[in-house]
């Protein structure tokens, strides 16, 4: 069982309870790109040291985990005082399955497989609920992003119009600066699992982000084309 920190310890935190150790290394990376605080356990009985050193904004608990279950544990937890919001993680999707869940005190229940992008947005609501949210706006040569707004603005105050694929392939650069980017998992990430899209499409894209935010060779930022690769997002210090 880890924990994993960004800088400020002011982020919402949450702990992730899931046995599959697959699942929950890429759903502790994906919060961790988000900007939470992040910690991890395979089983309640592992999570149990961790829920007493700290009080999480929200847990995300698999049901089927070894030992004690996730209803099972949600239960207790609530006897114990645990105001932490819940989300259960289950491949089950009867009706009778999902009241159990919140009938055990949880707050949202996501069936598997689930798709990425409804899962940070579901985290992202309920951590709202809880009073704390990540960091909204990013800055870059002068540039920001905000995450909330779902706006852009240039080093001159002017707004950048973008379209949603357009700011989201700008938000998932920033967030992954200074790595090399595969095309494929740029368009896992931004357009999804389930849409089939020409990987030049990317290209098509990072072009058209160049010119409405008007890139030049001395802007504070660069996108890289990695020949074979994909792109990798560089910003200059301030």
């Amino acid at each position: 069982m880890t924990t994993h920190s960004p800088p400020s310890t002011t982020r919402p935190t949450i702990l992730i309870v899931e046995d599959d150790a697959h699942l929950r290394v890429g759903l502790r990376d994906n919060l961790l790109d988000e900007g939470y605080v992040v910690s991890e356990a395979p089983s309640a009985r592992d999570a149990e040291p961790l829920l007493r050193e700290r009080e999480f904004d929200l847990l995300i608990l698999d049901v089927m985990l070894p030992g004690e279950d996730g209803y099972s544990f949600c239960r207790r937890l609530r006897a114990q005082g645990v105001k932490s919001l819940v989300m259960m993680l289950t491949a089950r999707s009867l009706e009778d399955d999902i009241v159990r869940g919140f009938e055990a005190g949880a707050q949202d229940y996501l069936t598997k497989p689930y798709r990425l992008r409804e899962l940070l947005a579901r985290v992202g609501a309920l951590v709202r609920r809880a009073g704390t949210a990540p960091a909204q706006v990013t800055t870059f040569g002068g540039y920001s992003l905000d995450l909330g707004r779902r706006t852009v603005t240039k080093p001159d105050g002017a707004g950048v119009e973008l379209t949603r694929t357009e700011f989201d392939l700008l938000a998932y650069l920033l967030r992954h600066r200074e790595r090399a980017l595969p095309r494929g998992e740029i368009l896992d990430a931004v357009w999804g699992r389930d849409v089939v899209v020409d990987p030049r499409t990317v290209d098509n894209f990072v072009s058209s982000l160049k010119k409405k935010l008007g890139w030049t060779s001395a802007s504070g930022f660069s996108i890289h084309t990695l020949r074979g690769v994909g792109y990798r997002m560089e910003v200059s210090s301030p």
